[in-house]
């Protein structure tokens, strides 16, 4: 998977199209990532002590990696990336518009 926890993504389809955030966290097995922000729904809390009100949460759901686009950090535009080798034989993440590392 080319998206990692810490990358700014931009949702490209859906309820939430054209907003941006943060990936939170990456489910491998099921291709969806945790975007701060993103597809938020609602989540009816129960009171667990006698005499406080239950309340309801806002909570952040998975959508699936197809639905994102990575933002580039240098050219700031929603881009695809592609992989590049440097001459140490490491391999790094690049931008497929700029050509910068990502």
């Amino acid at each position: 998977m080319k998206i990692r926890k810490g990358d700014n993504v931009k949702v490209i389809s859906g309820k939430d199209k054209g907003k941006t955030g943060k990936v939170a966290k990456v489910f491998l097995n099921e291709d969806r990532i945790l975007v701060e922000g993103v597809n938020m729904r609602k989540k009816h809390k129960k009171t667990r002590q006698q005499g406080k009100k239950g309340e309801t949460v806002h909570l952040a759901a998975p959508v699936h990696i197809s639905n994102v686009m990575i933002v580039c950090p240098k050219c700031g535009a929603s881009t695809r990336m592609g992989y590049a080798f440097t001459e140490a034989g490491e391999k790094m993440r690049v931008c497929k518009q700029c050509g910068s590392e990502i």
